[in-house]
């Protein structure tokens, strides 16, 4: 028999209830009001009970937000549902490469803010990954490879972007001009590019080089980011403070209307799969996007790439996993709605022809490499707007219809920027849940809805 976890009741009239859904089977406190939703910026109220869906880049944001910006008297569960656990969808596929800018060097909307807060969480993960504490479930190598992606807090490889055509070239030069001092980017002519990594093509003699740009691991970055999650709900436990509770549960998520009762916010982080809930099928401006990634290893025999040589952004990225291995990335198969990662041989084969001529007219040397494997995601595409590609935020109870016993939360749409966005983002949607409070979460966010139908 499993053994439930009643939470303390704070309030003697209101008694500990067992949930007879069969898909949860969850223990929560009855609200005094259940037509009624919640809000906890006061810490004497009732718990406060969260389901997290999805363990992503967004997912996990939210959750260590929650956890760090949650009053400390605050009782609190959050539940975290992904059928194939941390990093186990489109976020721990993906390349890794991690800058502010646009493919043509542009400063992307409020890109310093989430460069900002992005390299606070990537500090978080740092310090989780080589606590003592630390449990992931990775083996050694696997934690001593993630660090060693972490050295770009002293030892940075870069990513070199070269141009492309005249028209490419002029536009870059402009960018340029306006680049953070946190992530710089430099003009370099062949000779120079030449020296970070030799062999390197330039079809027009100049690349830009983004020396600060980081190349993460994501799924020991992901695996490292909830270790850091569970760390927090520790200490708390050492406090004199409210209990708080962290639990991952390998589920699939069918519907919202399972969640229905049993939490006081759903937050709604499930990338692509968030259009196979039938109450928000169909509802959402996203496009899904299928993206192949190939991976390639170096022959013993042969010398490997430069050690302080840089990642390459251009019609396909190069994204180096050490001297023997990269990754090469990425296919654009729209409209697909395969989220499998696992790649048959005619989609890996098909994803070689198109990716490996380009890669190589930018480095000729990577037809020297063998093919060793590919894996998928599949990405959620946001509208373009005047501002760029951004993310869907908010509260979608009136996207969705019906009253209901608790906010759903939307934080969606971070197509191929989620190791930018996430954190920021992340912290912006904690601070809405906590708050019941949709204003907090800037207006460029949110103004989707708008437009789109509601019943």
């Amino acid at each position: 028999m499993k053994s439930l976890n009643l939470w303390p009741n704070p309030n003697g009239r209101i008694l500990p209830r067992i949930s007879t859904c069969p898909t949860l089977n969850l223990v929560y406190s009855v609200p005094p009001s259940p037509s009624s939703v919640r809000c906890h910026s006061s810490p004497t109220q009732l718990p406060l009970r969260c389901a997290v869906l999805g363990a992503g880049f967004a997912g996990l944001s939210v959750v260590w937000h929650l956890l760090k910006q949650s009053p400390k008297e605050l009782q609190m569960r959050i539940d975290i549902y992904d059928e194939v656990g941390i990093g186990g969808g489109a976020s721990g596929v993906s390349g890794g490469l991690l800058h502010p800018y646009s493919p043509k060097v542009k400063l992307l909307w409020e890109g310093a803010q989430c460069w900002k807060e992005s390299m606070k969480l990537l500090r978080v993960a740092e310090e989780a990954s080589v606590s003592k504490d630390c449990r992931t479930g990775e083996s050694a190598e696997d934690m001593k490879a993630f660090v060693a992606h972490k050295r770009f807090f002293t030892d940075f490889r870069g990513i070199l972007r070269p141009a492309t055509d005249m028209k490419n070239m002029i536009k870059l030069n402009d960018n340029v001009k306006t680049c953070l001092p946190s992530c710089r980017v430099e003009t370099l002519n062949d000779k120079e590019a030449q020296s970070l990594l030799p062999g390197v093509c330039l079809p027009f003699n100049t690349a830009f080089y983004m020396p600060e740009a980081l190349n993460i691991n994501s799924q020991h970055y992901l695996q490292a980011l909830f270790q850091g999650c569970k760390n927090l709900v520790k200490e708390s436990s050492t406090l004199e403070s409210g209990h708080k509770q962290l639990s991952l549960h390998k589920r699939s998520v069918h519907r919202l209307s399972d969640f229905e009762g049993e939490y006081d916010a759903v937050i709604i982080c499930l990338g692509a799969k968030v259009n196979m809930l039938p109450e928000i099928s169909g509802r959402l401006p996203l496009r899904t996007c299928r993206g192949v990634i190939a991976h390639l290893e170096l022959p013993d025999d042969m010398i490997g790439y430069p050690e302080s040589g840089p990642s390459i952004l251009s019609d396909a990225w190069i994204s180096v996993q050490g001297p023997r291995s990269l990754k090469v990335g990425s296919t654009w198969e729209w409209k697909s709605i395969n989220s499998l990662p696992n790649v048959s041989t005619d989609e890996a084969t098909k994803a070689l022809l198109e990716l490996l001529p380009k890669a190589s007219t930018i480095y000729p040397g990577i037809k020297d490499w063998v093919f060793t494997g590919a894996r998928a995601g599949l990405r959620a595409m946001p509208p373009l707007t005047t501002l760029g590609s951004l993310p869907l935020l908010g509260c979608i109870n009136d996207v969705i219809g019906r009253n209901h016993t608790c906010r759903y939360w939307l934080f969606g749409g971070l197509g191929s920027r989620g190791l930018l966005y996430h954190a920021w983002l992340g912290n912006l949607m904690a601070q809405a849940v906590l708050s019941c409070n949709e204003e907090v979460i800037p207006s460029e966010l949110t103004s989707w809805k708008a437009t789109e139908p509601k019943i």
